[in-house]
């Protein structure tokens, strides 16, 4: 298994794919999780074609990098400070792909997540 911050440049490499109409409306969507300690986890953003990054629903004071495995999924806790550098590389990669609808919705999120 790599370690989060190999995993977490990982992001920069992502490509994202092209919206189609399914896409777009699967991004707008909300995903949820249920984890046996913390409970209902959302969806924050995905970070590649296997991994998404989740925060607790109630308190969104943890962060959790999911990641899709021949074995299901794998929910490994990760910092604050991973997650929003792992939020702020997909959000270049949303600018340079061009991708302006997903990027003004992630930056929302990003806003409402870690202004606090």
């Amino acid at each position: 298994m790599s370690s989060h911050p190999d995993r977490l440049d990982n992001v920069s490499r992502g490509q994202p794919r092209k919206a189609s109409k399914a896409n777009t409306s699967s991004a707008i969507k909300e995903n949820y999780l249920s984890h046996p300690v913390f409970g209902l986890l959302i969806n924050l953003c995905i970070i590649d074609t296997q991994s998404a990054l989740y925060t607790s629903l109630y308190a969104k004071r943890l962060f959790f990098l999911v990641t899709a495995t021949e074995g299901g999924l794998e929910m490994d806790s990760i910092s604050r400070d991973e997650a929003r550098v792992a939020l702020e590389k997909r959000l270049v990669v949303l600018r340079k792909s061009n991708f302006y609808q997903e990027y003004d919705q992630l930056k929302e999120i990003y806003k409402n997540t870690f202004s606090r």
